[in-house]
């Protein structure tokens, strides 16, 4: 028998079916999204899609519309090992990367970066067929950022089993803007391959003490190995063992022995990496670091020029228009270097004005010790150590209070305070001064501490402010995203680039002539010769600025008023040999070197005046031998744009 509400049965009354209620597509795609990322633990594979896509929608270049721009030129195009696996004639072969230098010079031609395993990358994809467009080498570089955002979400769930937190970390990390030069540049391979080393040292805290130090240590020796910035691990993994094994290991955490293991590995991987690259790689060592140079000064510089002779560091370009901090004196050197640190740490919270070159006048030596910008630096550099330290002592006497396992998100403020400015430090310009007075990649390791304290602090404010928070973070995240966006469109091809870079660092004389070079090789020399002038006025001692003009200047026909500058220029570089092919080759070209013209005896007249040097032989040669050569002789001209290697 049936009733309005229910209907029996032989086991009782039936359920009353509800009519299923109507989730719209919105709130399906909110549900999905909130179990994906919340529902549970993330994992390297669920944090590897997102990371990865987010990379990809913030740096990836034009694939069709991009070339070769600024240091990939040497990096690829004339990187005769890269090159000569598509060689059958080349005796250079894989393993060679352990025996060349970042460029894939020999130790006694090399200028300092030994980086075999960005080498060996690029080697691989030259050979499956990306010779024609960096395009391939650069999306490596963009799928390698999101490996280690995805990284950073796994190892900051391990340490504070916060999930929001984690995911906070990762996103911030993959879109921090001031690491774009790193992810968008080839070249940025060997900061992005590092970082990976220094991600995989720290998640291997995680292992059990019998496997801990084998993992750190062939993960160190990878990361140094990608780039010798990685040495920051040395100190920074210990103290990350030491900070975090009460998260990472509860119930048996020995911090100490954990942290003496962990730089046990570090030392090591250290050790062998700087003895097997003494081996392999003999390059010279500067003369300022001989036992002679330094036999009367005091016992701290001593000992300090010392452990460089054993490192072993190659000789490094010392150009006053790449780091004018070369002419500094101490003092004035330390007091650059905080400026530069100080304005590295601004651009972190706010990239609006990222560039791809800060050479000089656009980095200057101060004229003074102190003054707002180094104070900041000062401070910057000094209180998050102590800061670490606080946090780091509290949190131990935590541990003591409560008998529990316990999760305490402070340790990981620690070691993000301390890894910023450990790993900054070596590349600073304040212990040795480096060829670069400044560069955005160089953040690519701090910014893994940076994005670790800021994404614990927005976590900390949603949980506080839910609303002013989630507000906060959308701000902050929108403008690293559009910042990135932005700087990741100026490596669309050559011209963009230096268009880009001149206008965001107007004083740099470097980017005012590439910008000229790449406007006069489409052809536009009227353009040319005005950024040409602007390189000049910035930079009136710089041989390349005057040959250039002058250069410019014979182009268009004017080879009599060019000369002022080619003599100029000449004087200032008699060694320069493509500097003075490619300003005689013009001349020959614009028929000023013809029998008795004033062109031909001048020029003989300034070559005779640095006897010896190059400047006298290409003068020489050329006016003697011009005929036969059509000008310089070929195999002292400089190489074409995209051209590749000549021979050694």
């Amino acid at each position: 028998m049936m009733t309005g509400d229910e209907a029996t049965g032989p086991g009782g009354p039936l359920p009353y079916d509800e009519p299923p209620v109507k989730t719209s597509i919105f709130g399906e795609l909110r549900r999905w999204l909130r179990d994906y990322f919340v529902g549970e633990e993330p994992t390297f594979g669920i944090a590897l899609v997102p990371m990865c896509f987010l990379s990809m929608a913030l740096f990836t270049r034009h694939p069709l519309k991009t070339n070769f721009i600024f240091d990939e030129q040497e990096a690829l195009l004339a990187n005769p090992y890269v090159r000569s696996v598509a060689d059958p004639a080349s005796k250079l072969h894989w393993m060679d990367a352990f025996y060349r230098d970042f460029w894939g010079l020999a130790a006694d031609r090399s200028i300092g970066s030994y980086r075999p395993i960005p080498d060996l990358v690029w080697r691989a994809l030259w050979a499956i067929g990306a010779r024609e467009s960096p395009f391939l080498h650069h999306w490596v570089n963009v799928l390698l950022h999101g490996v280690n955002g995805a990284l950073v979400v796994v190892l900051v769930v391990k340490l504070t089993q916060n999930r929001r937190a984690s995911w906070l970390c990762g996103m911030l990390f993959v879109a921090s803007a001031i690491v774009t030069e790193a992810v968008s540049g080839v070249v940025g391979i060997a900061d992005v391959l590092g970082g990976l080393g220094a991600l995989l040292a720290l998640l291997a805290l995680r292992l059990p003490m019998w496997g801990m130090p084998f993992a750190v240590f062939g993960a160190t020796l990878f990361g140094l190995y990608s780039k010798e910035s990685a040495l920051c691990c040395v100190p920074l993994i210990p103290l990350a063992a030491l900070f975090s094994a009460p998260s990472l290991h509860p119930e048996r955490p020995l911090r100490w022995l954990r942290a003496i293991l962990a730089f046990v590995a570090t030392a090591a991987a250290f050790a062998l990496y700087v003895e097997a690259r003494r081996r392999c790689f003999p390059a010279p060592i500067a003369a300022e670091l001989s036992i002679e140079a330094n036999a009367n000064k005091p016992l701290v510089q001593r000992t300090f020029a010392a452990m460089l002779r054993w490192y072993a560091q190659p000789s490094l370009p010392k150009d006053p228009l790449n780091n004018p901090l070369i002419d500094a004196t101490p003092a004035l050197r330390v007091a650059g270097g905080l400026r530069v640190y100080a304005r590295g740490l601004f651009q972190v919270v706010f990239p609006w004005t990222l560039s791809g070159d800060y050479s000089s006048p656009q980095e200057p030596i101060p004229s003074r010790m102190w003054f707002p910008e180094s104070i900041l630096g000062a401070l910057g550099m000094v209180v998050p150590p102590l800061a670490a330290c606080v946090l780091g002592v509290r949190a131990w006497l935590r541990s003591h209070k409560f008998q529990y396992p316990r999760v305490d998100g402070s340790l990981l403020v620690a070691i993000g305070l301390a890894w910023v400015v450990i790993s900054y430090f070596p590349v600073s310009n304040i212990p040795v001064v480096l060829p670069t007075v400044r560069a955005e990649r160089f953040w690519y390791f701090p910014v893994i501490g940076t994005c670790v304290f800021l994404g614990l602090a927005f976590d900390k404010l949603i949980a506080y402010k839910r609303a002013l928070g989630i507000v906060a973070l959308l701000m902050y995240l929108g403008l690293q995203c559009v910042s990135a966006r932005r700087h990741a469109n100026d490596y669309t091809d050559d011209l963009v680039f230096w268009d880009a870079t001149r206008k965001a660092v107007p004083r740099s004389a470097k980017a005012h002539l590439n910008y000229s070079v790449m406007q006069g090789a489409r052809g536009y020399l009227e353009i040319r010769l005005e950024s040409n002038k602007t390189a000049l006025e910035l930079a009136p001692q710089w041989p390349m600025a005057s040959v250039y003009l002058g250069d410019t200047l014979c182009r268009l026909g004017r080879a009599q008023e060019a000369w002022p500058h080619y003599e100029k220029g000449f004087g200032l570089a008699a060694n320069d040999i493509n500097l003075i092919a490619l300003g005689v080759q013009c001349l020959w070209d614009q028929n000023g070197l013809a029998e008795g013209s004033a062109l031909r005896e001048k020029l003989k007249t300034v070559g005779e005046a640095h006897p010896g040097s190059w400047l006298e032989y290409i003068a020489h040669d050329t006016l003697d031998n011009g005929e036969e050569h059509k000008g310089v002789d070929p195999k002292y001209r400089p190489r074409g744009y995209n051209e590749g290697p000549k021979q050694e």
